[in-house]
């Protein structure tokens, strides 16, 4: 809010960092929203003037064998990822909070070491250890991968959550008689779920956006999304790709809604 007492000096910045501001916001995401008409032109190829309106990209999308299981995979894939690093995530920021050891800084290193390495490497890596064994071109392996990549974030969101935590509530659930395993799951859990609910949420869109270690582990059967979509843009370009990221964006604003308002509901609960 603009202060009455301020200065034409300081009022001239307060206007100029707004304009830049909004500006520079303006570049990033005008990109993204140029391919969403894009998605709904009649015409074959990617191109501005749009030659018509159409959904017929959408209804390729939808009857398309390829594309439809695609997206059964990233529906299989990413939900299976996501409950994994949910689960060790929170155990490993409960340990790490509450437990005092040497070495506990490295521990932690290691445990958000794949936001840190190259998704490249993470890609190699988990290829040569897996393919000798034969569990390349597999679910099972593709699921671990895209959790291994998902447990950093809720470490990091449910860690931040446990700074705030009343660990007075924990001792007077023991001296009432509650057992660990209760008071974890009613008092404990209700308060941090937060911040377990906004790790779960990243680690899920890391893993339903989650395309070069697909590639060194998935093969044709196990194809999600977004590699479908790499095959797509390099194999035959088509604006049926267009419609897929529409959705996408759709699907990455709702996770960002549901974000805002987790944090929202956080702030509250920490309040009261």
């Amino acid at each position: 809010m603009l202060n009455p007492t301020m200065s034409p000096i300081e009022k001239v910045w307060y206007f100029a960092l707004r304009i830049l501001s909004g500006l520079t916001l303006l570049f990033l995401i005008l990109p993204v929203l140029v391919i969403i008409p894009l998605s709904f032109n009649e015409g074959s190829f990617l191109v501005y003037p749009l030659t018509g309106f159409s959904l017929r990209w959408y209804q390729d999308l939808f009857t398309s064998p390829e594309w439809m299981r695609s997206m059964q995979n990233s529906m299989i894939v990413a939900p299976a990822a996501t409950v994994l690093s949910m689960v060790l995530g929170t155990l490993a920021s409960i340990g790490l909070t509450r437990g005092e050891f040497r070495g506990k800084s490295l521990v932690m290193f290691l445990l958000i070491s794949p936001m840190v390495v190259p998704v490249v490497i993470v890609g190699v890596a988990s290829y040569l250890f897996f393919a000798p064994m034969g569990m390349d071109n597999s679910y099972s392996t593709l699921i671990l991968e895209h959790a291994a990549l998902g447990v950093p974030f809720v470490i990091i969101t449910v860690t931040a959550t446990l700074q705030g935590y009343n660990h007075n509530l924990t001792r007077a659930a023991a001296n009432l008689g509650a057992s660990p395993l209760t008071t974890f799951f009613r008092i404990t859990l209700p308060l941090i779920a937060p911040g377990v609910i906004s790790g779960a949420l990243f680690a899920f869109a890391t893993s339903f956006d989650e395309v070069v270690v697909t590639l060194f582990l998935a093969g044709p059967e196990q194809a999600t999304l977004p590699r479908q979509m790499f095959s797509g843009i390099r194999e035959n370009l088509s604006p049926t790709i267009a419609a897929a990221a529409t959705l996408l964006i759709g699907f990455s604003i709702l996770l960002l809604l549901t974000l805002e308002w987790l944090r929202g509901r956080s702030e509250r609960m920490r309040t009261a």
